[in-house]
């Protein structure tokens, strides 16, 4: 079944998105929050974002560029930051949305690290750096939630992660696998602002 998207990403990464809308034919809400909603109220801002910009949609991609961290500050993040929020809010006449990290291929081998040996365990594991260095903390949170663990498996993230590549060659699968989040025991974890 065809799941409605929004997808989030920077000015810089716009080619990706047409690419996904025209060549993918992912069933899109095409439209890009371009104006800050206007209050200091947390709930009304995330309720207007919903419904001004993600209405109808049940799963936000997140494309993951050069221009997608953290550490670069609220003025450079406030449109990411808060679509993520509002996308992972979950009140009165809104359900919140599964999230799929894309991650385009300018960021490959920095989020895709290879496998490392675990210095707590003595196992292996893959290192993938999903943190303020590479994307916003709305992501990264809810990509690896505290759990008293050296790893994280599939079920205790929130977030869904891919490589371009791979979402390229089966976006329907991927995107069903952030749709099913929402009704997943981990969903009651989910944090909507960052750090």
């Amino acid at each position: 079944m065809a799941r409605t998207c929004y997808i989030s990403f920077k000015t810089e990464d716009e080619s990706y998105k047409w690419f996904i809308q025209n060549d993918l034919g992912v069933d899109m809400i095409d439209r890009s929050m371009d104006q800050p909603v206007d209050s200091t109220d947390e709930e009304y801002i995330l309720r207007q974002i919903r419904e001004r910009y993600l209405s109808y949609s049940t799963v936000t991609l997140h494309l993951i560029g050069t221009r997608s961290a953290e550490h670069l500050g609220w003025n450079e993040q406030r449109f990411i930051k808060r679509e993520l929020q509002a996308s992972l809010y979950d009140g009165e006449n809104n359900s919140r949305s599964g999230i799929l990290g894309v991650v385009l291929p300018s960021m490959t081998t920095e989020i895709f690290r290879g496998e490392v040996s675990c210095a707590a365990c003595g196992g292996h594991h893959n290192h993938v750096a999903i943190n303020d260095g590479t994307v916003v903390s709305e992501f990264s949170y809810n990509y690896y939630i505290p759990n008293g663990k050296c790893s994280h498996t599939e079920d205790e993230r929130y977030c869904v992660l891919v490589g371009w590549d791979a979402f390229c060659a089966a976006p329907e699968v991927n995107i069903e696998k952030a749709f099913a989040k929402r009704s997943h025991p981990i969903s009651e974890k989910v944090k909507v602002y960052g750090n």
